[in-house]
């Protein structure tokens, strides 16, 4: 049995990988040989990948993005959809406006995507890999970012309905991202002080990598995972210590 994680020539899109998470997901699928196209609503150079100016959450740009791609490439093999993020906001405060924008942003501009996508793979003897990054905060409470939450529980939903939908040419998995290191830890964390006392929270004591999230994200959309689909990868490090054995003064759980 041939087991490789190698998708040399592979075509593949990621979604807002210019930076932090993104990014890393950008490095390893360029590293595994594949031509990368990356895109976000603003101009950014990306070492090594095609840069295209789109905003994911609007359909004609989403539909020109993608058939630009296969005009210029032939084809497209693997979708990563990564473009996504909340700022903290309580509920009590936040406006209809900014609840739609980020449940906009993190569950209807994927599906866009990965309609646009789809459409494309179907029409390939090889079909092709859609990899939703999701995130921990759809599984767990999600204080003051309760619509990311939300709409990330919905995606998860999302990537199990599609993979039906689509099979057997398109396969569609996810990964719930836990807490990773980036340019923009601190803030969500603080200082480096507070950014090393979160990482202590975490079973292996540290946050991910961006490239270890994009080495999952490679491991689904390559030929090592062909019988997976329809699964949300659970990248965390363990998940998080809980909070009542902090506060127990002994005995057994």
């Amino acid at each position: 049995m041939l087991v490789e994680l190698d998708l040399d020539g592979a075509v593949v899109l990621v979604t807002g990988g210019v930076r932090g998470v993104g990014l890393g997901i950008t490095r390893a699928f360029l590293a595994a040989g594949a031509v990368v196209v990356t895109c976000a609503r603003r101009p950014v150079s990306v070492p090594d990948a095609t840069f295209v100016q789109c905003d994911v959450r609007d359909a004609e740009q989403v539909s020109s993005l993608v058939t630009g791609i296969v005009e210029r490439f032939g084809r497209l093999d693997v979708v990563v959809n990564n473009a996504g993020g909340a700022p903290f906001a309580l509920a009590s405060g936040a406006s209809p406006r900014f609840h739609s924008k980020i449940v906009e942003l993190n569950l209807l501009a994927p599906l866009l995507v990965s309609q646009a996508a789809n459409a494309v793979m179907q029409t390939q003897s090889s079909g092709g890999a859609i990899v939703n990054v999701s995130s921990v905060s759809g599984r767990r409470p999600s204080p003051g970012t309760a619509a990311y939450g939300a709409a990330k529980a919905g995606l998860d939903n999302l990537t199990s309905s599609l993979a039906v939908e689509w099979a057997p040419l398109v396969r569609v998995n996810g990964l719930a991202v836990g807490m990773v290191r980036t340019e923009q830890s601190h803030l969500h964390y603080g200082s480096e002080a507070g950014i090393e006392a979160v990482a202590r929270t975490v079973p292996l004591g540290r946050l991910a990598s961006p490239d270890e999230v994009g080495a999952c994200a490679v491991f689904l959309a390559s030929p090592l995972a062909s019988y997976v689909s329809g699964a949300t990868l659970v990248v965390h490090g363990g998940g998080e210590v809980p909070a009542f054995l902090a506060a127990s003064d002994g005995g057994s759980s």
